[in-house]
């Protein structure tokens, strides 16, 4: 759906953003949040009998009962939410997709939301008990946090699902790696880890490591996802002659599948178990990056001007981490922390851009 009062450089309607929510939607997630407290209330309860002595995080730790929780109604919420939402105005081009694509997209989704419901409910409870160390959650107290947990989750899941755009894809991707990886940092077992390199988190066979390349292989998935919505968007810019390129929109998308790839590749293979495919995933998915920001005066034409200085600003920035970490002035660990950020931190400006290109001054 395009907007009458915005229009292109040529003349043409540009892009219209994301739809407002609607009175139906803002209800079914409500309602569904009363399901899905109802159904936390019961789950406390029978977490309440079946713990030996629950507490907020330490012998039988509340933290990981209400995360495994949230995640089971994040996972069902997001596949309503998005399945429902490919009928709401501007996700109708998800009705065209092929089958396996549009399964593959879903999963992501799904995916994403259910690990960002887990990584996010364990680490509140994990937080809280530090102030209330040792305190036991009586089965009541269970029972009221479980279905404010549940519910909440419930309700803010089936929203993300059902009003996913590019823009907030790239949001929650930004959320989902930063949660991913702090989480894994404060858990690792080991406190000397960044003494090694960023890899370290993921060799460890407990809780921390899981968390570390999961969030890597379904941080590649929603990069693939990502593609396609960003295959979606250049397509409609470049029918409204923003985009003049068209080896751009095709080539584009495939960089950032590629791209997805080689992140899920990079959990896939943990450095301790194959070590040259691991640095191979890790480095493929570096030059994807290189590639994009340095083909893309010839892959992105139309976009606008100061996205092309941030472009070089960030290739800039990745040089000089390499000079820096070559002549041993930066750490392994330090290094790759930084060109992850680089990464993802350009894919933020990248999108933003993107949308805006469609809505001139």
């Amino acid at each position: 759906m395009t907007s009458p009062h915005v229009r292109t450089a040529a003349g043409e309607p540009a892009p219209e953003g994301p739809p407002a929510p609607t009175r139906r939607l803002e209800s079914e997630a409500v309602y569904l949040a009363f399901a899905g407290g109802a159904l936390g209330a019961v789950y406390g309860y029978v977490v309440a009998l079946i713990a030996t002595r629950l507490t907020l995080a330490d012998e039988d730790p509340f933290a990981l009962w209400a995360a495994l929780g949230a995640g089971v109604v994040a996972a069902i919420s997001s596949t309503i939410g998005y399945w429902r939402a490919r009928g709401r105005p501007g996700q109708e081009w998800r009705r065209r997709l092929p089958s396996w694509k549009f399964t593959v997209n879903t999963v992501s989704v799904v995916i994403v939301h259910t690990a960002l419901a887990f990584l996010a409910w364990y680490g509140l409870y994990r937080l809280l008990a530090l102030g209330f160390i040792g305190l036991p959650v009586v089965p009541f107290w269970s029972v009221v946090l479980m279905a404010v947990t549940l519910g909440l989750t419930t309700y803010a899941v089936y929203l993300s699902s059902s009003n996913m755009t590019t823009q907030r894809m790239s949001s929650l991707l930004m959320a989902f790696i930063v949660f991913g990886t702090v989480t894994a940092m404060v858990t690792t077992p080991d406190p000397q880890w960044w003494t090694y390199h960023f890899s370290q988190l993921g060799t460890f066979d407990n809780l921390s490591s899981w968390v570390f390349n999961g969030t890597l292989i379904a941080g590649g998935l929603l990069v693939t996802t990502f593609a396609v919505y960003i295959a979606n968007d250049m397509g409609e810019l470049a029918a409204a002659g923003v985009l003049t390129s068209a080896r751009g929109v095709r080539v584009v998308p495939v960089l950032f599948v590629v791209m997805g790839i080689m992140l899920a590749c990079v959990g896939i293979f943990p450095v301790d178990v194959n070590m040259p495919l691991h640095n191979l995933s890790a480095t493929g998915m570096a030059l994807m990056f290189l590639v994009l920001l340095i083909a893309g005066p010839a892959l992105l034409k139309g976009m606008p001007r100061t996205y092309f200085v941030s472009s070089w600003a960030f290739l800039a920035a990745t040089v000089a981490s390499v000079v820096l970490f070559v002549v041993g002035y930066f750490s392994l660990t330090a290094f790759e922390i930084i060109v992850f950020a680089l990464i993802f931190g350009w894919i933020a400006v990248f999108i933003r851009f993107l949308e805006a290109s469609g809505h001139p001054d």
